[in-house]
């Protein structure tokens, strides 16, 4: 299943990836493209795809909601895949992963719900928003480990695990490269369509873990991720501006959902002042934006907002222009 919004070049990748790999079925969420998608779907002849056209932007949080509803309305399938319209699996993932599902390993203990795949850019690196975590408020040696200055690299999977040849057990992963089982949707339902973009995909597989889901990481699946969202080599730097506000908002929701009522408050006031400090990687005339974006997101991630509506958000994004001098 996959997700698009005004990304045709890279969606017509993606598509053809996908039925190359031979999916038994592609659904195709349009989120109201305005470049020529719903012309280039419609032209696909091929009865394995099912496009679903949004009448308004819903962002990925909305299209993969809207998407699973719709594929398990459809197929009531043993197995779901999702990823963004800039992501597609390498050559042959996806019969790696059937062979793993179907084999005789598939059957013996542990039983897995879900699958994250290894993410990697297309010069073959780690791609860095898409490595699978523990929570390390449930694990204690990952709590210990960040706690004692590792960061990201406290919780998250290290490098040398995309070598494993089993699969890890990981809390989170990422909307790229994710397979949920039928059991996972029963467990967890559905990703949450209001969050509207940036960690749908951590507080659905932290649900999915919280009620008794195992999450494997098997990285020899392995996918690729086109992502332009950041600059890289320069950390999260979000454009366009408004991502800024979903980013920390959601992120709070994340942090909620992870460390629980008591410990959020810890956290918080550990994270809002890193935030702030990345004011310093956006350009002067952006900086007062980022501000009045990144308030609106901590008061709205404390107090649980989830409804405000996007083009709010993008009217805050504009730089407000100075008045004309008399």
């Amino acid at each position: 299943m996959v997700v698009t919004y005004n990304r045709l070049g890279q969606l017509r990748r993606t598509v053809r990836r996908l039925l190359s790999e031979g999916v038994d079925h592609l659904v195709v969420v349009d989120n109201a493209s305005r470049d020529g998608t719903a012309d280039w779907l419609g032209g696909v002849d091929d009865a394995r795809l099912h496009v679903h056209t949004s009448r308004r932007n819903q962002g990925g949080a909305g299209g993969f909601e809207q998407g699973l509803r719709m594929a398990r309305a459809l197929f009531d399938a043993d197995w779901y895949l999702v990823m963004d319209d800039d992501a597609r699996p390498h050559p042959g993932a996806l019969a790696r992963f059937r062979g793993m599902v179907t084999g005789a390993a598939a059957d013996a203990p542990p039983a897995w719900d879900a699958f994250a795949g290894g993410v990697y850019y297309p010069d073959g690196t780690i791609c860095e928003t898409n490595r699978p975590a523990r929570n390390p408020f449930w694990c204690w040696r990952s709590f210990a480990r960040t706690l004692m200055g590792g960061g990201r690299a406290g919780f998250h999977v290290a490098n040398s695990h995309y070598d494993t040849l089993h699969p890890m057990p990981v809390d989170t992963a990422s909307f790229v490269g994710l397979f949920l089982s039928r059991a996972a949707l029963d467990r967890a339902d559905y990703p949450r369509g209001e969050l509207f973009i940036y960690g749908d995909d951590v507080l659905y597989t932290l649900e999915l873990s919280r009620a008794g889901g195992r999450i494997g990481f098997a990285p020899w699946i392995a996918f690729e991720h086109d992502c332009t969202t950041f600059r890289r080599g320069q950390g999260q730097v979000h454009r366009p501006l408004w991502k800024v506000y979903y980013n920390y908002r959601n992120g709070l929701f994340a942090y909620r959902a992870a460390a629980g009522a008591v410990l959020f408050w810890p956290v918080v006031l550990i994270s809002i002042p890193k935030w702030a400090l990345k004011l310093r990687k956006y350009d002067r005339d952006e900086r007062p934006v980022f501000l009045r974006l990144l308030a609106l997101a901590v008061r709205d991630g404390i107090a649980g907002q989830r409804h405000r509506p996007h083009r709010q958000i993008r009217a805050m994004a504009r730089p407000r222009r100075s008045r004309a001098a008399p």
